[in-house]
């Protein structure tokens, strides 16, 4: 399931493409989204590396976005661990 559409949704979705722009039209559709597509990851990616770099030449600390991260993975590991002793008190009430 992608995006949420089903088997029968995406197929539909298909039979309606082919009918509105024709099979001949399909391959030059998907080189036009894939083009697209690309240049949009290469934008991101060119905004990420400038952010990078202007947060290392005014002196920030980019690793403390990693330390967050990896203090909030270890809380949800202890809470995922001690899930049966924080639930236990209240399953055994029922």
């Amino acid at each position: 399931m992608i995006l949420f559409i089903g088997g029968s949704e995406m197929f539909f979705i298909a039979v309606l493409v082919v009918m509105i722009f024709g099979a001949d039209k399909i391959p030059e559709i998907a080189r036009g989204l894939g083009k697209g597509l690309r240049q949009i990851k290469h934008a991101t990616n060119d905004i990420k590396r400038e952010i990078t770099e202007s947060a290392k030449e005014s002196g920030l600390d980019t690793e403390l976005l990693g330390d967050l991260k990896n203090t909030v993975n270890d809380i949800k590991k202890d809470v995922t661990e001690n899930f049966d002793d924080i639930t236990g008190p209240i399953k055994r009430k029922r």
